[in-house]
């Protein structure tokens, strides 16, 4: 394979592997310096660090370097996506902690920011529709009648993986970093549904929340989507009002959110005033035409889908990522014992295992997983590889779960919105 060198011979990755992970198949910038010792390790520099400075022509050949994030509390190593609304996503390297930092986690917004509210235990929520005893009730109503439970768990973003489809999908070019597992205390949906008494002909749930329309429009929704009746029951959703263990930022949604593990996270409405029960199928903004929807039979890659009928999304695809080493890690001369870390999940099903590979998939090595805290926890993993010399590695990642459902190589399903993009994951590395 041949290598472009730059002028203090960091080299680049070849355009052929960009398009697998845009933003930073090494950071942009080719592999990062010189390291510092026999086995240690030296991640993939900021962009416009001096040692990894890339070449002119090489800037040209690769995709745009990221302008540096900034948002208070926030992490500056994420990665903008938007700014109409906010959107940035969490880069895999960034995602090795066992619960994932509020600094490190991602963003999606789907219409204005509202401002924070001025008396937190004041925020009330309403559950109404086809309930025989509707509630409105204060967060501090809802502390002091219900009691809190906590538990770490996956939120990620419907479109996650949306950048592995060719050609492009509308909308925001994830990698894979529309995900996190952070520890969420709040109170089960399921028992404050029953105490509103949910009457036999409920059929959906349908969101409502504070977050004003893009356009200002009083009378639109920024979003407004629902589950059936059986998923809103599930004893791990969540009224959040706390973020491991932090009053729920505002940002995420504080005071309340609604937290609904396994499925896409425009669910997990934030700034949560209303949850209506209806007697069908909930068709408020982003439940119709191919909001997230999937094709029921594969579509030509760039059609519109016209005449195909699609299913609402539901369980997420199964996923990892390999958290560490970073992206353009650079080992020295020798290092061939290679230690990874990473992540994996699968919507509601649970992961069966595990597996890398240097050898683009020709032979694989399966991780050894940790256990779950609880349900929709996310798997961590990790591995040991032999390098069989000095040079450049690809390693690649996938999971598997318990239905026998792997990690494809390259996205499949190609749909206009990119849902359900999970091509398997994969990093650079250059030892000597």
């Amino acid at each position: 394979m041949t290598m472009t060198m730059t002028n203090d011979d960091a080299p680049i990755i070849p355009a052929r592997t960009v398009g697998l992970d845009r933003r930073g198949f090494l950071a942009g910038a080719g592999l990062a310096g010189a390291a510092l010792g026999a086995g240690s390790v030296v991640t993939a520099a900021p962009a416009g660090a001096q040692e990894s400075k890339p070449s002119e022509a090489a800037k040209a050949a690769g995709p745009a370097e990221p302008a540096a994030f900034a948002y208070e509390g926030k992490d500056s190593g994420l990665t903008g996506l938007g700014d109409r609304p906010l959107v940035a996503e969490t880069p895999a390297h960034l995602l090795d902690d066992d619960t994932t930092p509020i600094a490190k986690f991602f963003i999606r917004c789907n219409g204005q920011i509202p401002e924070p509210a001025a008396d937190r235990d004041a925020w009330s929520l309403t559950i109404d529709g086809e309930v025989e005893a509707p509630l409105t009730l204060s967060l501090k109503e809802l502390r002091e009648r219900f009691t809190p439970r906590t538990f770490r768990m996956v939120l990620e973003c419907g479109g996650n993986g949306r950048s592995s489809f060719q050609p492009p999908a509308r909308g925001n070019q994830w990698t894979n970093g529309g995900a996190g597992c952070a520890e969420w205390t709040g109170i089960p949906l399921g028992e404050v549904l029953r105490a509103a008494k949910v009457k036999p002909s409920a059929r959906y749930t349908a969101h409502h929340g504070a977050d004003p329309h893009l356009s200002g429009d009083a009378k639109k929704e920024s979003l407004s989507r629902g589950m059936p009746i059986a998923k809103a029951m599930d004893a791990h959703n969540l009224l959040v009002f706390a973020m491991n263990g932090e009053p729920l930022p505002n940002i995420h949604g504080g005071p309340l959110r609604l937290l609904v593990p396994g499925w896409p996270g425009s669910l997990s409405h934030k700034w949560l005033t209303r949850i209506t029960l209806r007697d069908r199928e909930h068709d408020g903004q982003g439940m119709t035409g191919h909001s997230y929807r999937l094709p029921e039979r594969p579509l030509v890659p760039g059609s519109k889908g016209d005449g195909v009928p699609f299913r609402i999304l539901e369980s997420m695809p199964v996923r990892a990522v390999t958290t560490s080493p970073a992206n353009g890690t650079r080992l020295p001369t020798g290092a061939h014992d290679l230690d990874l870390r990473g992540a994996a999940w699968g919507g509601d099903i649970p992961i069966a295992r595990v597996e890398v590979s240097i050898d683009g998939g020709q032979t694989w090595t399966e991780a050894t997983i940790a256990p779950l805290k609880n349900r929709y926890d996310w798997h961590r993993w990790t591995a040991r590889i032999k390098l069989p010399s000095d040079g450049y590695y690809e390693v690649f990642a996938r999971a598997t779960d318990v239905h026998g459902r792997t990690q494809p190589t390259l996205a499949t399903n190609w749909n206009p919105q990119g849902y359900g993009g999970n091509a398997q994951h994969r990093i650079a590395i250059l030892v000597g």
